[in-house]
């Protein structure tokens, strides 16, 4: 019958410096002189003594010459002593890499059909950077991190970072995914207009349309559902100076609040840098100038109101202090927009209150999804 056999693998490893000062103290002789009889240089000797210079075969053979221990035992125990430093670095890597890997929102990924369940923590970190297309934590870091990215979310909910980056590759793989035309800015101003009457359609009949007009203009529109630890309405960037992104969540869930985000991050692609991610209250682009930043979202505010309803036509319905659905709904005929969108316009300026005429809001849900 075999016997069982245990691997030696020891927790330690023992530099082959240790092992050649000891054999040279009880030989006698001194660094100086050994490194003279290898005809090496005394600094080499001693930085193999103190760990700092690695054992090369041919001063292996050396050694063996001059001491008469063989060549691959030095060998050996300078590559036992490598191999020891090398699983300790991996270790603590690993254990880094795996604290990484679970902040992500692993199980809404795998639930939406974009990874696999991971087998382990380190195959965990090797399916998320193939999901987001980088080959390190670093190269995630450098992408991905607040430094370089900026969303439009609430600013009373503290989103988890991880969590938003992923929301924004989602975002870039559905803009992969689109047959999208080069920019063109004339074009992309006239499908401003054509959408805006698409919002008195059922929603996601109005969301397909839309994103055919988007691609036709050079702009894929992203539509991403919120993750968990994330409180965002939309964003608006560049792949390239030819093909603009807008990625929205439809985390209101209400006709209203998807028109207004989707007007907004237009207005951005349309008024602002090609540079720039941008933000609820902020963009993030080459500096840190957070007075243009709140310039930035304010023009994009404006532009996204007065292109649902121009600013003339707003001031004079509100000064009637318009109160009932019959008022609301014929204003909104007459400007050819939902209803919905002048209700949440009258709430959000205090003309209404939050509890009244919600039932003129469509609900959003069957919208495409990633």
């Amino acid at each position: 019958m075999a016997t069982a056999t245990k691997k030696y693998n020891p927790d330690y490893a023992i530099p082959p410096g240790w092992v050649l000062e000891e054999r040279l103290d009880v030989q006698g002789i001194s660094h100086a002189e050994f490194a003279r009889r290898c005809g090496r240089s005394p600094k080499l000797i001693s930085e193999i003594i103190a760990g700092k210079a690695s054992l090369e075969p041919e001063t292996a053979l050396q050694f063996e010459k001059v001491l008469g221990v063989d060549a691959s035992i030095w060998l050996g125990i300078e590559t036992d002593y490598q191999l020891h430093r090398a699983r300790e670095t991996e270790a603590e890597c690993a254990a880094a890499s795996a604290e990484w890997s679970k902040a992500f929102p692993v199980r809404d990924l795998m639930n939406r059909g974009c990874i696999q369940q991971p087998e382990s923590d380190v195959d965990a970190v090797s399916k998320l950077l193939a999901f987001f297309g980088v080959g390190s934590i670093d190269a995630w870091v450098a992408r991905y991190s607040f430094a370089n990215v900026a969303y439009r979310h609430s600013p009373s909910f503290d989103s988890s970072e991880v969590a938003l980056a992923t929301w924004r590759r989602l975002g870039e793989l559905e803009a992969e995914r689109q047959d999208c035309a080069d920019y063109n800015e004339s074009r992309f101003k006239q499908a401003a207009r054509k959408i805006r009457g698409l919002t008195r359609e059922p929603v996601d009949e109005a969301l397909q349309r839309t994103v055919e007009l988007c691609n036709k203009a050079g702009v894929t529109l992203a539509l991403v559902p919120q993750l968990p630890k994330t409180a965002l309405s939309g964003a608006a960037w560049w792949v390239s100076p030819r093909k603009a992104v807008i990625q929205l969540s439809a985390r209101h869930k209400s006709d209203d609040h998807l028109w207004f985000s989707f007007f907004h991050e237009a207005g951005h692609i349309l008024l602002h840098s090609k540079k720039s991610i941008f933000v609820d209250g902020g963009a993030d682009g080459d500096g840190c100038d957070f007075e243009a930043e709140a310039e930035a979202e304010a023009e994009a505010d404006e532009w996204a109101s007065n292109t649902l309803i121009p600013s003339k036509a707003w001031a004079t319905f509100v000064e009637g202090s318009p109160r009932s659905e019959r008022v609301i709904r014929a204003f909104a005929d007459q400007q050819g927009i939902a209803p919905g969108i002048v209700v949440g316009r009258l709430q959000h300026g205090g003309h209404l209150p939050w509890s009244h005429l919600n039932k003129l809001k469509r609900p959003v849900q069957n919208y495409p999804r990633n």
